[in-house]
């Protein structure tokens, strides 16, 4: 079977592939996927490949049969599937990493109920994006795989959340901490199915000194209560109730699948990923003295303070996991963190994993000799005020760019790079204005010293593009 141009230009994205399900994608596309993957990836065994795939895939009522499409498309190419059924991506990369092995997880992360997709990688959890084998893939998949006529591979299943759940025990434990109460809310996504295994003992692990109210844990993929995507401040208000409600130590919120974790601290407010970065960026410091690590461009300026004050190597780059991804190899980074709640290790195949970074915020809470709240322990990294994105819909996003930055090359102090878009700073402050790859929007963030003064820079950029 093939597929129009216009259908995969529709679904296949800079880094994975989404769309509605049965309109732009279906089964049919996923089993082509999976028949693309086994020669692009190298997966077969007489390709010099591991021989394998590992297969795992969200609550939607359509993830299923897409990933059992998917592993028709992979052993009829004569590679074999090894499904490890509901998952997180992150326990997806787990997987990936663990057994060597190249992946597929089947979600659309924080996208409404009627989405779903697929996000691939190589082995041990290495990125596929468009640079790195997704458009081989898209060309394989448009114009027919060619029939493989060897034997068929097989289908097996693993059940690896335990193993999942003890590795990042492992990493970042948690048995000496003091006794904390935490609300979790899951959104009726895959932190339902990981946060009872790592944070309790539904896998058959220990228990922890913690209390969790659960909210949300019901796996749902229509979700009934709200979307799975806490970047949306309207998705975290019931969390944010119910810290204050419960008198818990914090919240953490997750995406659909459960890769992103946002934090609420004790007064429920929400703490900003810059901040999480930065404390984690300390932790990892001190593990491994010295050590680069990545934070991208909106990231706040503490990220970056913060590294250099404890030894550190900063190094900024553009928004996106396979930019990160990348830049942790070549530079041996230990950690890498993005304003948008993603984060990196690399004891953790490089791979991002939401569940971990809400590990090191318990331990380093819980690890507090002074037994400070959460906003006490944060309060040296909160030393900025954000606008968060601002988007602006424009008809042609590169002139009105080209206008802001002709307003700023004429005033002293000013300083501009094209790393991801444009971004201006001066000593007191730093915006970035990126162009969206799907829509006419401009992305517009601003960070200051001052309320005041981040509402007068983001106020002046805004009038210019919107006018």
């Amino acid at each position: 079977m093939t597929f129009s141009a216009e259908q995969l230009d529709a679904v296949i994205k800079a880094y994975d592939i989404r769309g509605l399900v049965g309109e732009d994608f279906d089964a049919d596309l996923a089993r082509a996927v999976g028949a693309a993957a086994v020669e692009v990836l190298s997966v077969r065994a007489d390709a010099g490949g591991p021989g394998s795939m590992v297969i795992g895939y969200d609550m939607r009522d359509s993830s299923p049969a897409i990933a059992q499409a998917i592993a028709d498309g992979v052993t009829a190419q004569g590679a074999n599937a090894q499904i490890i059924g509901l998952a997180s991506t992150d326990q997806l990369y787990f997987a990936s990493g663990a057994l060597e092995l190249p992946g597929a997880m089947v979600t659309a992360s924080h996208n409404p109920a009627q989405y779903n997709g697929i996000k691939l990688c190589r082995a041990k959890a290495a990125p596929v994006g468009q640079d790195t084998g997704l458009a081989a893939i898209r060309q394989l998949v448009e114009f027919g795989v060619e029939e493989f006529t060897g034997p068929s591979g097989a289908v097996t299943h693993q059940d690896l959340l335990a193993d999942y759940a003890q590795h990042l025990r492992n990493l970042v434990p948690l048995d000496d901490i003091r006794r904390l109460r935490i609300v979790i809310d899951a959104g009726n996504g895959m932190a339902g199915h990981t946060a009872p295994a790592v944070l309790g003992a539904a896998a058959g692990l220990a228990p922890l000194p913690l209390d969790v109210v659960p909210m949300y844990f019901e796996l749902d993929g229509t979700f009934p209560n709200h979307e799975a995507n806490p970047i949306d401040p309207a998705t975290l208000v019931a969390l944010q109730r119910k810290v204050l409600e419960v008198g818990a130590d914090l919240g953490l919120a997750f995406d659909g699948d459960a890769d992103r974790c946002f934090v609420v601290d004790e007064k429920g407010n929400l703490v900003s990923p810059s901040v999480i970065t930065a404390l984690i960026a300390q932790r990892e410091l001190q593990r491994v003295p010295g050590a680069a690590v990545i934070h991208n461009l909106i990231t706040s300026r503490v990220v970056a303070e913060t590294i250099i004050a404890h030894g550190g190597r900063p190094i900024r780059t553009r928004v996106g996991h396979s930019f990160i991804k990348a830049r942790m190899a070549e530079t041996d980074a230990v950690f890498g963190g993005e304003h948008s709640g993603h984060f990196y290790f690399a004891d953790f195949w490089r791979a991002d994993s939401g569940m971990l970074a809400a590990l090191h915020v318990l331990a380093a809470l819980g690890q507090d000799t002074a037994g400070q709240s959460l906003s006490e322990l944060l309060s040296p990294y909160s030393n900025y005020v954000s606008s968060g994105e601002v988007n602006s819909t424009v008809l042609e996003a590169a002139a009105a760019t080209e206008v802001v930055r002709a307003h700023y090359a004429l005033q002293p102090g000013i300083t501009m790079d094209d790393l991801d878009g444009l971004t201006v700073a001066s000593p007191d402050w730093w915006f970035n204005l990126r162009s969206s790859n799907t829509e006419p929007l401009l992305r517009l963030n601003v960070e200051a010293g001052s309320a005041e003064q981040m509402q007068s820079v983001r106020d002046d950029v805004l009038t210019m593009i919107r006018s």
